[in-house]
């Protein structure tokens, strides 16, 4: 059973029997409020180390890079209008190929030269970030974002990182300027 999580949550990523989970999808998805609107969300997955840090734009996976080195992530591929049911975008996640030296992995979505197009996460409505085991499709949390941020136009969704061993998720909802994933990057260099 899938657990709705409130922002500030955080839960262990197991599997029913509590064994570990090999193979995730993170699913993000978000609809434009106003018809006809030309807005493109991208979805991008940051590798940090214990540190925190990032080691730059060879550790995220976004539209322009796709699978890390490691063949651990995978993002799918860009949706440019966040149109359609379901996740817009989803990145896969294979926790037991992850290299140890990766202990947190942050989901960002950010409107692609959003300051420039004055579009901003007001805009966006029923934005979400949810967890799915790869291997049976069963969906594990899910995470609404359910305010309005006027101005912003990136948003930290949720993260998931190692605990003593152990892969969790937390749910963030946070928002930031940054209108280009190199932007994000910079905030966890």
């Amino acid at each position: 059973m899938s657990i709705n999580l409130q922002k500030g949550q955080r839960i262990d990523l197991s599997k029913d029997d509590g064994g570990a989970l090999g193979r995730i999808v993170v699913g993000l998805g978000w609809d434009v409020a106003k018809k006809g609107a030309d807005i493109d969300c991208d979805a991008s997955a940051i590798l940090c180390g214990a540190d925190g840090k990032t080691n730059g734009l060879g550790d995220t996976i976004y539209f322009g890079n796709l699978t890390h080195p490691s063949k651990a992530i995978e993002h799918t591929g860009d949706n440019l209008t966040g149109a359609g049911e379901g996740d817009d975008e989803q990145i896969i996640v294979d926790l037991k190929k992850l290299p140890a030296q990766y202990e947190k992995v942050v989901f960002v979505v950010n409107i692609y030269k959003g300051s420039e197009r004055n579009q901003h996460f007001d805009l966006i409505q029923n934005a979400f970030i949810r967890i799915v085991d790869k291997d049976n499709g069963k969906e594990i949390s899910k995470y609404n974002l359910s305010e309005t941020y006027p101005g912003m136009t990136a948003m930290i969704f949720g993260e998931i990182y190692r605990h003593n061993g152990k892969w969790k998720f937390s749910a963030i909802g946070q928002p930031v300027q940054a209108s280009y994933i190199a932007e994000l990057v910079k905030l966890y260099s």
